[in-house]
């Protein structure tokens, strides 16, 4: 299996880097034993361009990937964040390699405009989509010749290479990394926690109310350093939705907090993980958790565990590569998240 995987590597950050999803799925398709040759067109757009001013260099990475595709003779061109490349060049692609099939990946927010417009933008161009969130709402991007299914926020542990599970002392009891302005609604719930903690347990946000946000080896060091991790995701209602923030904490063995409100449980059961109803039974559970540290160490190797197993980047590029070529999905668990 030879791929060509077109994504936004973040070369340019020189390793403060954010977690890449991309990267974790390169991962997974070496560990596959794919052949793999990456394609960052940000980095390429930039480095090629007169006097590295990047929008000069956008015509210059489409011809690159062309050229790339065509000495390298992928059987799949699988897509990440890539907005710079051309459902035209795509078409180019496909007229030098006959067979060869292209499956594009989008985990946004599935209520910002914009990110389906990005999607909206690669239905014609691609045998395959895939996304972050499930359910009917996927049917929107089905045209009849392709595919559209769910993905779940992949983990590897290359990347996810803590295991909270087994520690038992911690710079915090609680973290919770998210951006946000004060017109999000978590700023608000986030704010009370903090007060409703106070005093019980040591806890920290970073990308809130002030606190900048963190990324690279201090990212590593605020996870490493955590008993629990809150996934609060801004919640729209779209089915299976998460933020890969979820991989960074299930797949690191902290005891991940989850609304009870989510899909998600259908996978990932409460002996994997804290599922929360409110203000009030979040408090309640954290503070027993914090007591029972034994219990919590149990909760978080169980959704580690699973994590690292059903959701990991080779578990996940397999399925991505297996419906795109066959419409099978193998032996992956959310087979039936898949619109043909």
């Amino acid at each position: 299996m030879r791929i060509v995987h077109v994504d936004n590597l973040q070369i340019r950050r020189y390793g403060r880097a954010k977690v890449s999803t991309g990267r974790k799925l390169m991962y997974g398709m070496v560990r596959n034993n794919y052949k793999v040759c990456e394609f960052s067109e940000r980095d390429i757009a930039r480095f090629e361009a007169p006097l590295k001013i990047k929008p000069l260099g956008v015509r210059i990475a489409n011809r690159r990937l062309i050229e790339t595709c065509d000495n390298f003779h992928p059987d799949l061109v699988l897509m990440g964040h890539c907005d710079l490349i051309e459902n035209g060049t795509l078409r180019e692609i496909r007229r030098l390699l006959p067979s060869v099939r292209i499956a594009y990946r989008n985990v946004d927010p599935p209520w910002e405009e914009r990110n389906i417009e990005r999607v909206r933008r690669r239905m014609e161009a691609a045998d395959a989509i895939f996304m972050t969130t499930g359910g009917d709402f996927l049917r929107q991007f089905c045209t009849g010749k392709n595919r559209v299914a769910w993905m779940p926020n992949p983990c590897d542990p290359a990347v996810e290479d803590q295991n909270n599970a087994e520690k038992t002392a911690f710079d915090r009891d609680l973290v919770f990394c998210g951006v946000g302005q004060p017109t999000d609604e978590r700023y608000p719930f986030i704010e009370q926690l903090h007060d409703e903690l106070k005093g019980r347990l040591k806890f920290e946000s970073f990308g809130m109310h002030g606190h900048p946000a963190v990324w690279g080896r201090d990212y590593d060091d605020v996870i490493a350093g955590s008993r629990m991790g809150l996934n609060l995701d801004r919640f729209r209602g779209h089915e299976l939705y998460s933020s890969a923030r979820i991989s960074q904490l299930m797949g690191n063995g902290l005891l991940t907090v989850l609304w009870e409100r989510t899909d998600l449980k259908r996978f990932i059961d409460d002996g994997m993980a804290l599922y929360f109803r409110d203000m009030d039974d979040l408090v309640a559970k954290l503070n027993h958790y914090r007591k029972h540290d034994e219990e919590r160490r149990a909760v978080a190797a169980r959704g580690r565990d699973f994590y690292q197993r059903a959701f990991s980047g080779r578990a996940v590029s397999r399925f991505m590569v297996e419906t795109t070529l066959t419409g099978e999905a193998g032996d992956a668990p959310w087979a039936d998240q898949i619109y043909p």
